[in-house]
């Protein structure tokens, strides 16, 4: 009897090397797919049934997230009424693994008649949809990986790794860049990396922790723990920055025995701080704060006034860490 990691295992290889020899149907049908998709006004309509319309919603999905307008129309719903979804100019994508589904070979004298590209992506090149589209794109494997041969297995794998090069291919053709993709995704982890800038984070006004120069040391530590960002601005005369003062400065002039309330704050305070601009991105700024070690920035305005401060904590509630 096979032990659970060696059918695991058979499966992987054999799931494997259908994705792999798939570079065999990277053929000129596929520029010409990837070229239609480019250059439609209207929507591409994925549809397949059973697995393969499992496949075909994900690879949907992927379109309409990487530039490409395009949704998940299942054949069968099709036949009753979701065929009105379809518009001129819109580009059909029917998946069959064997080509012979009858759900969407019903349909296809509709999509015919509405004068919409066909594009079919299935395993027998001389199956009965593959010769109705006018791009076909195979997808065939050499075994499916269930033992028994009846699962859609490695035909699915295949399918959808098809359909993810076809969507790369057309989002790099389009020049879609992060910005695009973050705008169709604003309410997960990857929008708020792309889109959050220092400006929706960062502590404003009467919150942002500030000292005059000429200030006492326990003046700067009341700001401090006022403020809770563990460290205070100190600015000159005019308001622009002078330095920072942090609870590390704390730490180094511990053993110097200042009187922290007679000695200036401008004796101790780090000048050459890191600072950020309002408009930076969040995920910029965290890339800035690791690679300088440091765990707060200050945020200036154009005269080199401190108008924000924020620490790691805040990347960390806004989901940017």
């Amino acid at each position: 009897m096979r032990t659970f990691r060696a059918q695991a295992l058979a499966v992987l290889r054999i799931e494997a090397e259908a994705v792999q020899q798939l570079e065999q149907f990277l053929n000129d049908d596929f520029d010409q797919a990837c070229q239609m998709i480019l250059q439609n006004p209207g929507k591409l309509i994925v549809s397949g049934i059973g697995k393969s319309g499992h496949i075909a919603n994900k690879i949907a999905a992927t379109f309409a997230s990487t530039g490409t307008p395009a949704f998940f129309v299942h054949p069968g719903e099709a036949s009753h009424g979701d065929l009105g979804m379809l518009s001129a100019n819109d580009i059909v994508l029917a998946i069959s693994n064997s080509g012979e589904t009858a759900e969407l070979l019903t349909i296809v004298p509709v999509i015919k008649r509405m004068g919409l590209t066909l594009i079919a992506m299935t395993g027998k090149a001389d199956s009965t949809l593959a010769r109705l589209a006018d791009v076909h794109i195979c997808v065939s494997v050499p075994q499916e990986a269930c033992p028994l041969g009846l699962a859609p297995t490695a035909s699915t794998t295949a399918t959808l790794a098809m359909g993810d090069a076809l969507a790369v291919a057309v989002l790099d053709a389009r020049g879609f860049s992060a910005d695009d993709f973050a705008l169709s995704h604003p309410g997960g982890s990857l929008g708020r990396k792309l889109l959050l800038r220092l400006a929706d984070i960062m502590h404003k006004e009467t919150l942002v922790p500030i000292v005059h120069r000429r200030a006492s040391i326990k003046d700067a530590l009341l700001e401090i723990s006022r403020k809770g960002l563990g460290m205070t601005t100190v600015v000159n005369d005019d308001g622009k920055l002078a330095g920072i003062f942090t609870d590390g400065d704390l730490r180094r002039i511990l053993d110097q025995r200042l009187d922290i309330h007679t000695t200036a704050i401008e004796q101790v305070m780090t000048v050459k701080c890191i600072t950020a601009k309002a408009e930076m991105l969040a995920a910029e700024a965290l890339n800035i704060m690791q690679q300088k070690k440091i765990n707060g920035l200050i945020i200036l305005n154009e005269q080199q006034e401190p108008v924000g401060a924020m620490n790691m904590h805040d990347l960390l509630r806004a989901g940017v860490l």
